[in-house]
């Protein structure tokens, strides 16, 4: 029997500003395609890393069309709202650096005092071994996540208080003193405010330093699992949307710039990190479908042959704006392509994919934005035509 109002979760995998921006680009192509789904009317949200903060906005009203405007094309002058600006997550953690640059001079003379009381019976290195309690636990301050954030929920109807939603929304982060995973909005531990829940899962090690919280030192939520969705599974919701913007990219298609080991070590990095990522979630998707045979899960990833994915550098302007209308476009073109087994899922929820509007070529998520200076050659327009050409055609022949 269809209920007649489907119960819907929404679990939100992380991927620092990368997975934020194609999280917006997916959801607000999700909801323009599907009739009578409103994304901020869901029983249960579920976020890690970024998609925390995309999950806490959703669970204050903001839609996925607003936080476009908000995150990815805050340069507009004319926004009255609060808006993101990259910088605040390139602050140096000066209170870090600080604290333990106050402990280097008694950390040296301790371990040059062992060295000379046991000379003979330790190295000098095995001394000195000490010291590494002077380097910092992360290079970059989170704290401007939790100022941002802070403000944003602050503003207007939102709430930057667990207790106050109107809707169920849990952050997970990772205890880092016992590997367990934290879930902020559960009871113990929703009086922490959704910011500092927030800066909390998206501390990666060594980039951020770990978040102290009630004498608790908390990092990225990702540690445990990638998308943390039987969270929102033990809710017991009819129909959940999952969102992983990690996927590793696959360098042997016939348009593959490289081979990505001649990209360097980040580049390694990066595939070697979005592989496991990509394969922890296809074990737990496997495992979804059997332990919760009741509930429809909906997954959606960018293609693997996504170049502009991998390689985009977020901190471009223009390169978020056109990553976001990439992944807005390439999910429309995504639930196209699946809109027979999708409409089949979503029937029994009462919803049904807006075929008119996936079709339609005209739509447009994020305004075109002046081109870079550097493109002397208006290559960054022809990409754009030479996609959208792509997508329409696949669309067509589908």
């Amino acid at each position: 029997m269809t209920p007649a109002t489907p119960r819907i979760g929404i679990a939100l995998a992380g991927g620092g500003p990368l997975g934020a921006v194609y999280e917006i680009g997916a959801l607000a192509a999700l909801e323009e395609s599907i009739e009578g789904l409103d994304l901020n009317d869901a029983a249960i949200y579920v976020g890690i890393s970024a998609g925390g903060l995309i999950a806490a906005g959703l669970a204050n009203g903001i839609t996925p069309h607003e936080m476009c405007r908000m995150f990815v094309e805050s340069d507009a002058t004319e926004s009255k709202q609060e808006l993101f600006k990259p910088e605040i997550l390139l602050k140096p953690a000066w209170n870090e650096f600080s604290i333990r640059a106050v402990a280097l001079p008694v950390l040296l003379a301790d371990s040059l005092l062992h060295y000379f009381r046991h000379r003979g019976r330790a190295s000098l290195a095995n001394s000195l071994d000490r010291l590494k309690m002077t380097l910092p636990a992360g290079i970059l301050s989170g704290e401007g996540i939790h100022e941002f954030l802070q403000k944003v929920f602050s503003a207007g109807n939102r709430t930057n208080d667990f207790r106050k939603l109107k809707r169920r929304l849990v952050i997970v982060a990772t205890d880092l003193d016992s590997g367990e995973p934290a879930r902020f909005g559960r009871s113990g531990l929703d009086h922490v405010p959704i910011s500092k829940a927030a800066q909390a899962s998206a501390a990666v090690p060594g980039l951020f330093p770990p978040v102290e919280i009630d004498g608790k030192y908390f990092v990225d939520g990702a540690l445990r699992k990638t998308l943390h969705a039987s969270i929102a599974l033990e809710e017991e919701v009819d129909l959940l949307f999952c969102v992983n913007p990690l996927v590793p990219y696959n360098a042997r298609t016939e348009h593959a710039p490289g081979k990505i080991a001649q990209g360097g070590l980040l580049s390694v990095l990066s595939q070697s990190l979005r592989a496991v990522i990509h394969s922890r979630v296809e074990i737990g998707m496997a495992n979804y479908g059997v332990t919760y045979p009741d509930t429809d899960i909906v997954l959606l990833e960018p293609s693997q042959e996504d170049a502009e994915m991998f390689f985009t550098n977020l901190f471009s302007y223009n390169n978020r704006r056109r990553m976001c209308e990439n992944a807005y476009q390439n999910t429309r073109m995504l639930l196209w392509q699946r809109r027979h087994e999708l409409n089949a899922k979503l029937a029994h929820h009462g919803l049904r994919l807006k075929l008119s509007v996936l079709r339609d070529p005209t739509l447009t998520l994020v305004k075109t934005p002046a081109r870079d200076k550097e493109d002397r050659f208006g290559l960054a327009s022809l990409t754009d035509t030479l996609n959208s050409l792509e997508r329409h055609l696949k669309i067509t022949a589908g």
